[in-house]
């Protein structure tokens, strides 16, 4: 890494409840920089959380705290609605999980997606939707022109997860988190998207954050992996030595992956330790 664009130490996520404070993220501490960072871990060990306290993203009553948060400079907890709203989009964008949830229903796709572009750069109309076509086609988006005035209702699952993406990545952010980016696209669309988030980390210098459950996937796409359980990090590895991993956690969780050249009868079903939930959270600074 050349320099570093974001930077989190002791991040906490707390929700209160009526049994007293949930802590979603507990203390965990890891630095971004021009790479792809993957982090892996079951439903509700708090990767998605980690992302959006990334962009300030928790709504109230939910807190974030965090002995340091700093992105390409700009201090997140400190900085005001008009700072994260320039923040937000033109220095770090992400895509979120499920796009049905994340596209206006009452916009267009075009619209929605130029809007993105001239909120942070001033471009003609007809600019952001030169833009926003070319964007449509990379995400291998079939006739663009037309899928650019339909709305979100009126475009498949996978289809409206490339348009998020189209959506995010039109800005040119300096950082992207991308949440399950491709959990709902066929393989080979899941390959091209791969190759767009890998163009943009290798020649814009971009840092990207890769969030997902697919093991195998994380192992030959990114260069780090941060494994999390119950709101930390349980362990830090290299992408291509995720194999060697020594947690009993990650062990299991790779035990439980098929595995089609050396199939088994039966896949192992993951013993949780109660200790892992207590132990401390590992560092992923650099």
């Amino acid at each position: 890494m050349t320099d570093t664009l974001l930077d989190v130490e002791n991040l906490w996520v707390k929700f209160p409840t009526r049994s007293g404070i949930f802590d979603a993220v507990r203390g965990i501490s890891f630095t971004l920089g021009r790479e792809r960072l993957g982090i892996v871990g079951e439903s509700g060990s708090g990767k998605s959380m980690t992302g959006r306290a990334i962009l300030r993203l928790i709504r109230p009553p939910g807190q974030i705290e965090a002995d340091r948060l700093v992105m390409t400079g700009t201090d997140v907890l400190k900085a005001s609605e008009k700072q994260m709203r320039d923040l937000r989009g033109h220095h770090a964008s992400m895509i979120m999980q499920d796009p049905k949830f994340s596209l206006n229903p009452v916009m267009t796709v075009g619209r929605q997606i130029t809007e993105a572009l001239m909120t942070h750069e001033r471009v003609s109309k007809k600019v952001a939707r030169e833009k926003a076509l070319e964007m449509l086609d990379a995400v291998s988006i079939r006739s663009p022109e037309r899928v650019f005035d339909l709305y979100p209702h009126e475009v498949s699952g996978g289809m409206g997860q490339r348009i998020m993406i189209a959506m995010m990545l039109i800005p040119d952010p300096q950082i992207l988190i991308a949440d399950e980016p491709t959990s709902a696209l066929d393989v080979s669309v899941q390959l091209q998207v791969l190759e767009i988030m890998n163009k943009l980390v290798s020649e814009r210098g971009m840092g990207l954050i890769f969030i997902s459950h697919d093991l195998n996937l994380v192992s030959n796409f990114c260069d780090r992996i941060v494994i999390m359980y119950a709101g930390r990090i349980v362990e830090v590895c290299e992408a291509g030595k995720l194999h060697e991993a020594q947690h009993p956690y990650t062990r299991g969780l790779l035990n439980a992956v098929p595995n089609l050249q050396s199939p088994r009868d039966r896949l192992e079903v993951l013993q949780r330790d109660p200790t892992w939930r207590e132990a401390p959270s590992v560092s992923a600074r650099q």
